[in-house]
């Protein structure tokens, strides 16, 4: 006999769909109602979880994607979330099913109310791993082919206006924050590129940043990003190989009596003894920009919102969509697409200008 669950949800689905107006959360509902129940006799024994045949198949599928080329961060969020899906789906790789997968997937929206876009990154993070693992034949069928992709959640990601960069302009306290905020503005890295930039990597006007799947590519500053730069490079005393150190926390958190604000707060400038040959971590990028930005009055900033600025206002200058793809790193222009914040006027007068 064969299982009649799927058959019953989507029948069962398509009944209330006539007579309910919002079906948002509907089918998710009725699949973890189903999960209760056994449509058809079969055996209900529970299954014996061989999590050393998990740990080695994901570890095998981490080694894969490590020779393909993936970053440390990348393979550090596949590990992290596989492992905490396969805990929680709590069977043995081999025997999981498209049914414990639309179960998973149903509850996260439901009992754990994550967003559209968790969901969809779970997804994801599934669907690369058992593409793997079917490609692989380490098992005979895929189930994620019987499931289609979560839709993402349409919500307009805006850039920041011409006030709102000229508030956080004036709100940066120091050489290094406005050295930061320039570079973040000029070139439209991301802020793990940032972070990783070395002095050797300057030239000039150009850096040679290291993007996604080990892809090096030069960015460029413009006037206020070079004057910022060096500006910020003539107060460094000491000797760290990276543009943007990082510096001793001990001295940080502890180390604070007896000493002025403007000190503390430019600790790199006045306590080079305290800098570590180490670049600045990626969350204290973030937390700079959380801070400045509520100095400046602006709702929200941070370094992803600064490259989404700094794409959008290439384009509205002229820049051809190719060349801010070639600058943000994206191999896609179809992705460069999703970070450009333009206007329907915009959109009309572009048309009437290019559109003949």
């Amino acid at each position: 006999m064969t299982d009649e669950r799927e058959k019953l949800i989507n029948d069962l689905y398509m009944l209330i769909a006539s007579k309910v107006d919002d079906m948002t959360d509907v089918k998710n509902e009725l699949y973890i109602l189903i999960s209760k129940y056994e449509i058809v006799s079969r055996c209900t024994d529970i299954v014996e979880i061989k999590e050393d045949r998990n740990e080695r198949l994901l570890q095998q599928f981490l080694i894969a994607k490590t020779v393909k080329g993936l970053t440390k961060r990348t393979l550090k969020y596949y590990r992290t979330e596989l492992g905490r899906i396969l805990q929680v789906i709590n069977k043995t790789v081999d025997d999981i099913t498209a049914d414990d997968i639309r179960i998973y997937l149903a509850q996260r929206k439901i009992r754990d109310k994550v967003t559209k876009t968790t969901i969809g990154n779970d997804y994801r993070v599934l669907s690369a791993f058992f593409d793997y693992l079917y490609k692989e034949e380490i098992i005979k069928s895929n189930p994620i082919y019987k499931i289609d992709s979560p839709k993402k959640e349409k919500t307009k990601k805006t850039a920041l206006t011409d006030l709102e960069v000229e508030l956080l302009r004036n709100a940066c306290r120091d050489e290094r924050e406005k050295a930061i905020f320039e570079i973040l503005l000029s070139t439209g890295c991301r802020v793990t590129e940032l972070v990783s930039i070395m002095l050797t990597d300057i030239d000039n006007n150009k850096i040679l940043v290291h993007g996604k799947g080990e892809k090096d590519r030069y960015v460029y500053l413009n006037a206020k990003a070079v004057i910022a730069t060096e500006k910020y490079l003539a107060q460094r005393k000491d000797d760290s190989i990276w543009l943007f150190p990082s510096g001793k926390t001990a001295f940080i958190k502890e180390k604070k009596k007896g000493y002025k604000k403007k000190e503390l707060e430019s600790w790199w400038k006045y306590f080079p003894e305290f800098i570590e040959n180490r670049p600045l971590n990626i969350g204290s990028v973030q937390v700079m920009m959380r801070k400045m930005a509520k100095r400046a009055g602006v709702e929200r900033a941070n370094p992803h919102k600064l490259r989404r600025t700094s794409a959008t206002n290439a384009l509205r200058h002229g820049m051809p969509i190719e060349q801010v793809s070639k600058m943000l790193g994206h191999e896609q222009i179809s992705t460069t697409q999703i970070y450009l914040d333009l206007a329907e006027d915009e959109l009309e007068q572009a048309h009437k200008k290019y559109v003949v």
